[in-house]
């Protein structure tokens, strides 16, 4: 068996797992280390085996990162990515849980609820083989499904609007943004909207999320008045649009969560390392 076979597979396992592209590609390296240091024969399912290595390796790594996390400067935000390179999508299940939304939300999960969630929701492992990776009995592999599938889900809609919907609603949001028209915007957001900006203290950035449609307007007034925004463009990342923009001298990537119609999250992403994986359409 070529190890290359698997890794898109594993890349976007270990990225569900990480937020984080660059972590990920450690750790799918990693995996290959020990792949090749190890006796072939012995292995009776490829497959399996390379999720466990490349899980516990990502369990590792996630209980470190939540540590940095903690002393990032301002929101830390997943890193984005093309949808090119997130792995097969072949499933509403796998193209969720690589959505950006939900890999925000995966990181109010400890490290073991994120696995078993992402294990059991997107590859679709048996709990036996899911307590087996994470060290846990399988009444309690079930619990942390339960739990984390409650946390994630509660409060929103299970699967997204289709790709036309959102993209029309990012375009809206583009024209809006780009002709000053306040109304036009205000309309578009839900009412406890909140805005999550990452600038990671290399690009100007809010160092709180910002709450509530007054409030978000406000923001993004203040921001349409001190800099320009253009080159707005649609990249498709993370399985689906999104709204590429310069803004001054930097980038910014724009997600958005919709919600009854509007937007109820709005993901910026300024930090220039994390917007190496995203390439213009």
């Amino acid at each position: 068996m070529d190890f290359e076979e698997y890794r898109p597979l594993l890349l976007g396992l270990a990225y569900r797992l990480l937020g984080s592209m660059w972590d990920a590609e450690d750790v799918v390296q990693e995996a290959w280390l020990r792949w090749e240091g190890t006796d072939k024969a012995e292995i009776r399912e490829p497959r399996a085996f390379l999720i466990t290595v490349v899980s516990r390796l990502a369990l590792d790594q996630l209980r470190s990162a939540r540590v940095k996390r903690e002393a990032y400067t301002g929101p830390w935000l997943p890193e984005p990515v093309s949808t090119s390179e997130v792995g097969p999508l072949d499933t509403a299940e796998l193209r969720d849980t690589v959505s950006y939304a939900t890999l925000h939300l995966m990181e109010r999960l400890s490290p073991p609820e994120r696995a078993v969630f992402v294990l059991r929701e997107a590859f679709e492992l048996p709990y036996d083989e899911i307590a087996g990776i994470v060290g846990s009995s399988v009444a309690n592999a079930r619990q942390m499904y339960h739990r984390a599938s409650t946390r994630l889900t509660g409060g929103r809609e299970r699967f997204r609007p289709s790709d036309e919907e959102h993209a029309r609603l990012l375009l809206k949001f583009m024209d809006a943004a780009s002709g000053g028209d306040l109304a036009a915007l205000t309309d578009l957001l839900h009412e406890d909207v909140v805005a999550w900006n990452d600038g990671g203290g290399k690009v100007r950035a809010a160092l709180r999320p910002i709450l509530g449609r007054a409030k978000v307007v406000a923001f993004l007034t203040g921001l349409m008045s001190r800099y320009e925004f253009h080159g707005m463009r649609l990249v498709e990342a993370n399985g689906g649009p999104a709204l590429l923009t310069d803004i001054g001298d930097n980038k910014q990537l724009i997600f958005l969560d919709i919600r009854d119609g509007r937007i109820q999250e709005m993901y910026g992403v300024l930090n220039p390392e994390k917007l190496t994986h995203v390439q213009p359409a």
